[in-house]
């Protein structure tokens, strides 16, 4: 389950190792006035949409990596049932990020409050 940390200035990610290798991610650093909007979805792996390139996908169980869909980037990391935070981005690498994260609704007011 990757981590977040979220600062004035930035939103750091940490991905666990294994999350690194299978998604073949690397932890990210997102400057807070990129993050356009954030929520919490209920269900992680069926916000996740679009096709995966490159990454994990266990079907019905977990997504971790890349999820692509007409001109846009995901990076995802969530399992079933499990509720996730959804970042929407501007000038970024990637244009969404989708994690599940410990404390979901926290994290969501964290950032919110930094912005």
């Amino acid at each position: 389950m990757p981590t977040a940390h979220v600062t004035a200035e930035l939103l750091r990610v940490h991905f666990h190792p294994a999350e690194k290798i299978a998604g073949l991610l690397r932890d990210l650093e997102i400057p807070i006035t990129a993050v356009r909007s954030v929520d919490v979805v209920p269900d992680g792996l069926r916000a996740a949409v679009g096709i995966r390139a490159p990454g994990l996908g266990v079907p019905g169980l977990r997504k971790i990596g890349t999820w692509r869909r007409k001109k846009r980037k995901t990076v995802v990391a969530v399992r079933r049932g499990r509720p996730a935070l959804r970042l929407t981005l501007a000038h970024a690498t990637y244009d969404a990020l989708l994690l599940e994260v410990a404390d979901p609704e926290a994290t969501a007011a964290a950032i919110s409050a930094a912005r």
